[in-house]
């Protein structure tokens, strides 16, 4: 088989946006309107071991790369989220908007909420990109592709769904807004120059798909215990 055109190649990783995780049950209905606070609550508190394992992600795809330019790049990511001096990063971010829709920050960094479905699926990404070669695991990151159509969508909604959340916890939707769009290009490119062949090209989208079934997985533990009211073990009582 012959490989595709760079074009071609770019098309068939945009494809794989039907997959991304906005058209997950869960997720729908919290853009929707229709998650209670307990629901909004489990969500904001579970993705937050997302947030935290990014950077730690972004470290190990530094660690494994041989090229200075790609690091001085990448380096930025980490930054974004864990923050500089007088900027505040997307953890911080996302700790506030814990405290917009009435949580503490006690409860949101205990991890004491954690689902072991998604704690298991974050774990899994961050040890592939431990394990994998650093252009694999730059492949991994085109979800972000997606996300400003993610981001947009809750500020677009929330707002009018859910008025009592505090309007000043949605910066962390704002700022992924801009840096997303930037962090993409970056990895699609570095993707785009390194898969080659056809075989190479598929691989890539194998990888792609890892990374979304990641993000499904998440979602389908906490619809799992926030929807249908059955959490971990709850046979078991």
């Amino acid at each position: 088989m012959s490989a595709w055109s760079r074009e071609e190649f770019e098309q068939k990783l945009r494809e794989k946006g039907k997959y991304y995780h906005i058209y997950h049950p869960f997720h729908v209905a919290m853009n929707g309107g229709e998650s209670s606070r307990e629901q909004i609550h489990g969500w904001v508190a579970n993705r937050f071991y997302y947030q935290v394992t990014i950077p730690i992600k972004d470290a190990a795809i530094m660690a494994n790369c041989t090229e200075r330019d790609v690091r001085r790049e990448w380096v930025q990511r980490i930054l974004d989220h864990d923050g500089v001096d007088g900027e505040e990063g997307g953890i911080e971010a996302w700790l506030r908007l814990g405290e917009a829709v009435g949580m503490t920050r006690e409860q949101i960094v205990s991890h004491e909420q954690v689902l072991p479905g998604v704690r298991f699926a974050c774990d899994a990404y961050l040890n592939f990109a431990r394990r994998a070669s650093w252009q694999e695991a730059a492949c991994s990151s085109l979800t972000e592709l997606f996300a400003p159509k993610i981001h947009q969508s809750r500020l677009d909604s929330w707002p009018t769904h859910y008025p009592w959340i505090n309007a000043e916890g949605y910066q962390y939707f704002r700022k992924r807004l801009s840096e997303a769009r930037r962090d993409v290009q970056h990895g699609l490119n570095i993707t785009l120059d390194h898969f080659k062949t056809r075989e190479q090209q598929e691989h890539a989208l194998d990888i792609l798909q890892f990374k979304l079934d990641v993000l499904w997985t998440m979602l389908d533990a906490m619809q799992l215990a926030y929807t249908y009211n059955e959490p971990p073990f709850h046979s078991c009582r």
